[in-house]
């Protein structure tokens, strides 16, 4: 699919190496985010700054959505010079954002209104991830639409699944999100309470290692807590708003989410206590004693 256009809309944490990739993969990329600046560094890469959704998405095959959250995305699509009304009537919406399911709803009927063809399609992965093209994408939609959606993803990502009706793949994606999000938390607490109770934190880890229960995320998180490193990979406010997305749908859903909630309640200290642009290991800060 060389040559192939496709616009991102979206050049942060996550866009940017998204749209590089797809760039050095040999596609026509066009990047619009709403602050120019984030999108300038990819033109070294060969892609063309945009000044609108609009602009990025005429004539393209494909428009990749990857904003903060479900109105952030809609505003690209319809607001004001918004993609939507820009694009070709084969092309697909990709809409690669973490933005709950009612948002995902709404957003597949925007494109059914308009005659767009739209894939659900989360991903799963952080900053060094997207770098490294080895996300791993929960891709949704109508069938036919995964051939023509596949050398995207194998652009971006390490492994691709198909996995039903759009909206599937933000769904699962909520539930893979719980896990991750409550280990990071729960290694916080691990982390806390070993240097609390005297001992050398980075005995945890290598407790932990090789053993059944040991995960490489717990190491990752760990690390980064022991040597208060928190350079955002995925930043805590993100993580406060993805629980928020999983407490809703969990409550919705007439879940008892006990751990969901309190995982919830400590990123959105962790905000509050201003750690919203650190990463989400900056959860440590609200759990070490003081």
């Amino acid at each position: 699919m060389a040559g192939t256009k496709i616009a991102v809309l979206g050049t942060g944490i996550m866009g940017a190496p998204i749209a590089r990739n797809l760039s050095n993969g040999g596609f026509d990329v066009r990047v619009w985010n709403r602050t120019r600046a984030k999108a300038e560094a990819l033109a070294a890469a060969g892609a063309t700054i945009c000044d609108s959704p609009a602009q990025a998405s005429s004539d393209v095959e494909f428009v990749l959505t990857m904003l903060s959250d479900g109105s952030a995305v809609e505003s690209a699509m319809t607001g004001a010079s918004g993609a939507l009304p820009a694009m070709r009537a084969d092309a697909i919406w990709l809409q690669c954002a973490t933005v709950g399911i009612e948002a995902t709803e709404h957003l597949a009927q925007l494109a059914e209104k308009a005659s767009i063809a739209f894939v659900d399609a989360p991903v799963l992965g952080t900053k060094k991830p997207a770098e490294d093209a080895k996300l791993t994408i929960l891709a949704s939609g109508a069938a036919e639409l995964e051939t023509r959606c596949r050398p995207i993803f194998d652009a971006i990502g390490q492994k691709a699944t198909w996995i039903g009706a759009a909206g599937t793949g933000s769904r699962l994606k909520l539930v893979m999100n719980s896990w991750v999000l409550a280990v990071t938390a729960s290694v916080a607490e691990a982390i806390a309470m070993a240097e609390g109770f005297g001992l050398d934190p980075d005995l945890f880890l290598s407790t932990l290692a090789g053993s059944q229960v040991d995960t490489p995320y717990a190491h990752i998180k760990g690390e980064a807590m022991i040597k208060r490193d928190f350079t955002a990979s995925f930043p805590t406010a993100g993580a406060a708003k993805d629980t928020g997305l999983i407490v809703e749908a969990a409550r919705t859903a007439g879940i008892t989410a006990d751990v969901a909630n309190a995982v919830h309640e400590k990123f959105v200290r962790a905000v509050g206590a201003g750690h919203g642009d650190n990463d989400m290991a900056a959860a440590y800060c609200v759990t070490a004693a003081s």
